[in-house]
């Protein structure tokens, strides 16, 4: 009997294999829907049996004792957070220790990222209690939300005043820095008023590499408890599959290397910086990474309490 699973995802490129059916099981069919924006809660969503969803997100359901999501370790988003601090291209912030004392707008004070940032400065020596916050939409394409969620702190942390768009602020110098991991619109152009705070983050992002062990993980797997209850090995079938999905688009991605010019020369870079195993899945590869986390969001206070590896993800711990 073959199972269908409905899955929420973000077009995230090596999902393409997944998609297209060139990986598949004889047990289970998945059936992906393509999101924007992730969906608030599998657990009580209508459509969808399992979705991508926020690290941050699926840890607050843990600490708050709801066991309506099961999330798997499956790291769908990963990615290095020094070059997701913008600024203005004339700005005299080049260091990320040039941003105590400043005011940084952020697009959501507990999103996973955003956390994750925001330890990539205390590293710096730039905690939370060492700048002025702002959380707010990056353009004026972005939807007015509460970005605060719960957290701000007059003073300290506190909503965008206005609603204004915060890469207009940055530009006229009412924000000295911005965490954004997808870029506004023109960045990239050649006469941008905008550039990354750091020149050379990639040398940074190496060298947390090699202190750490990992390249931080945002977004997991959520599962609908009813399904992973129904059905016990979904979990570790999709995850599979994920990874199956993962592989053959990077074997694919070295074959069909001009998509953009230096592409190869891309791709020989990571595997030189990179130890083979930076994006493999699963509790064991990933504890590490994970327990940081935690702490990070007790730390920052997310999370009044502090949790373990095992309080996050009890069914893989256990089957250790």
């Amino acid at each position: 009997m073959t199972v269908t699973l409905r899955l929420a995802l973000r077009d995230w490129d090596y999902m393409t294999p997944l998609v297209l059916g060139d990986v598949s099981s004889p047990r289970l069919k998945v059936v992906v829907d393509r999101v924007g924006t992730l969906i608030s809660n599998v657990g009580t969503d209508s459509v969808f049996d399992a979705a991508e969803m926020s690290f941050s997100r699926y840890a607050q359901m843990r600490h708050d004792g709801d066991e309506t999501v099961v999330g798997v370790p499956n790291f769908i988003m990963r990615g290095f957070r020094h070059r997701c601090i913008i600024t203005a291209k004339d700005s005299l912030v080049r260091q990320l220790s040039d941003l105590a004392g400043k005011k940084i707008g952020v697009t959501g004070w507990r999103d996973s990222g955003n956390t994750w940032t925001r330890a990539a400065l205390r590293r710096e020596g730039v905690g939370v209690e060492d700048a002025m916050w702002y959380a707010g939409r990056l353009t004026k394409d972005h939807p007015i939300t509460d970005r605060l969620d719960g957290f701000g702190r007059p003073g300290r942390i506190e909503a965008v005043p206005g609603e204004r768009p915060m890469v207009d602020l940055l530009l006229e110098g009412g924000l000295d820095a911005v965490f954004t991991p997808f870029m506004p619109k023109g960045f990239f152009d050649k006469d941008s008023a905008l550039r990354q705070v750091l020149d050379d983050y990639r040398s940074a992002e190496v060298d947390y590499f090699n202190d750490v062990g990992y390249v931080p993980g945002m977004h997991l797997i959520g599962f609908k408890a009813g399904v992973v209850h129904e059905h016990p090995w979904i979990m570790d079938e999709l995850s599979d599959l994920l990874d199956a999905s993962q592989s053959m688009w990077l074997e694919k991605r070295e074959k069909y290397a001009d998509t953009t010019p230096w592409m190869i020369d891309e791709l020989r870079r990571c595997a030189a910086d990179l130890s083979p195993s930076w994006n493999l899945n699963g509790l064991a590869a990933n504890e590490k990474m994970i327990g940081d986390f935690a702490r990070e969001l007790h730390e920052q206070k997310i999370l009044p309490r502090l949790l373990s590896p095992a309080d996050l993800f009890p069914s893989q711990a256990a089957s250790r």
